[in-house]
């Protein structure tokens, strides 16, 4: 769903990090209806006795305010549809925002390989089949546990807690295409559906 958000939310989203809400989840697309969790097990009862799908999550629709990232959306088309994370970060640091200023700064605490990684993902998985991305995702999680990066992001968070990965490379600069484009790789025993 990500790569196919609209303005490039879902690579600003997988670049970042960044959780949204109810609010951006439906001005996104990624949901339909939103209900308050205290209304879910009302909601729940109604369906399983038969009530009507669409009437009775009308009937329990939250009031949700305004998306903020709507508020950004000209900042996020136009620097996360660039074709690479240096230009993004370089447009992010040139549009001297708030917003651009908090995100470039969200950036350079990420590991470079991954938003290399996440950006080729984000650019392949437009056209994507479910099951084409399912194998993908595969292949990249596959690889990913066979590298350093996410056992020095497990160290830095979870064992040490001392909230300063090494990663190497260690910039956006010095990340190998080639090295992420391994990423991609067929498996010997690649997830068929």
């Amino acid at each position: 769903a990500l790569p196919r958000l609209p303005f490039h939310a879902g690579t600003y989203l997988a670049l970042t990090g960044q959780r949204i809400g109810r609010a951006d989840a439906l001005a996104l697309g990624l949901v339909t209806h939103a209900v308050a969790s205290a209304d879910l097990p009302a909601v729940e009862a109604e369906l399983a006795a038969g009530g009507d799908i669409e009437a009775t999550l009308k009937k329990y629709e939250a009031v949700t305010e305004i998306a903020p990232l709507l508020a950004h959306r000209e900042t996020i088309e136009r620097i996360f549809a660039l074709p690479d994370v240096p230009a993004i970060m370089a447009a992010l640091e040139a549009d001297g925002g708030d917003f651009a200023r908090t995100t470039l700064a969200t950036m350079r605490t990420k590991s470079p390989t991954s938003m290399a990684l996440a950006l080729e993902q984000m650019r392949r998985g437009r056209d994507l089949s479910f099951e084409d991305a399912m194998t993908l995702e595969m292949r990249i999680v596959t690889h990913v546990l066979e590298g350093e990066e996410f056992y020095e992001g497990v160290r830095a968070v979870i064992i040490d807690k001392d909230q300063a990965p090494k990663w190497q490379p260690a910039t956006i600069a010095e990340v190998d295409p080639a090295t992420i484009q391994r990423y991609f790789a067929p498996l010997s025993d690649d997830l068929r559906f």
